[in-house]
């Protein structure tokens, strides 16, 4: 006699509201505060349902997983992008995309109230919300006075995924324009590969000589890839 077939268990989808109360991520925000959900439930907290097959809390796991697990890579997802996730329509895409941004312009807040810098984690912080989440690249500058404190915060290009052109002249254009005495230059890298390149290395040397010639220092140049940045002056590049 030949052994019966053996099925295996399909497996049984569980809507959030059949979990434990504790559990489900409104009710675990109020019994214990928003620091116990983790990133999927704040998310699904925000688009409020998933599909027939998945909860809102799968989905949003699914989309972090697309995202690596990484919400510096998140915020650079479109409404488009988002909407390309099963269960995730314009409404919800739109819900995410604005959340993160509010979450980007509180750091931002942050920045504003640096107003002397004394290191390269003050000026990376004072970049941060001028850089971060972008899918392109882009120049930024910090315009210094004597004391070291910021006069003003510009940008001076932006360009495509892998490069963009620094115009040395326009940035001591507007060094001179502003009485600057020092320039701390940025850009970011969106492939979050914080190296320099041959032309990062090129270009600092020459915007160096040039600021050095009109009397205004080159106090370093960031290159911001998320959370992590390369200094050239903590690196002894300048």
């Amino acid at each position: 006699m030949s052994k019966p077939d053996i099925l295996k268990p399909e497996a049984v989808y569980i809507s959030v509201k059949d979990w434990a109360v504790e559990d489900r991520p409104r009710e675990k925000l109020m019994l214990k505060g928003v620091a116990a959900l983790s990133e999927s439930g704040l998310l699904a907290i925000l688009i409020g349902s998933g599909t027939r097959e998945k909860s809102a809390v799968d989905v949003c796991m699914e989309i972090l997983a697309h995202a690596d697990n990484d919400l510096n890579k998140l915020a650079r997802y479109t409404v488009s992008d988002l909407t390309q996730f099963k269960g995730i329509g314009p409404a919800k895409a739109i819900t995410i995309v604005a959340a993160l941004e509010l979450g980007r312009r509180r750091k931002n807040t942050g920045a504003r109230e640096i107003k002397k810098i004394s290191c390269s984690r003050d000026a990376y912080q004072a970049f941060y919300p001028y850089l971060t989440d972008k899918n392109h690249e882009e120049i930024w500058a910090l315009f210094l006075n004597r004391s070291n404190r910021i006069e003003s915060t510009i940008r001076i290009s932006e360009g495509g995924i892998s490069s963009t052109v620094l115009d040395v002249r326009l940035i001591l254009r507007e060094a001179l324009n502003r009485y600057a005495s020092g320039i701390i230059l940025a850009h970011n890298h969106p492939t979050n590969n914080c190296m320099p390149s041959e032309q990062d290395i090129r270009i600092t040397a020459k915007l160096k000589e040039a600021a050095r010639i009109m009397d205004v220092s080159l106090l370093d140049h960031l290159i911001l890839c998320g959370d992590t940045y390369y200094s050239f002056a903590d690196e002894n590049m300048m």
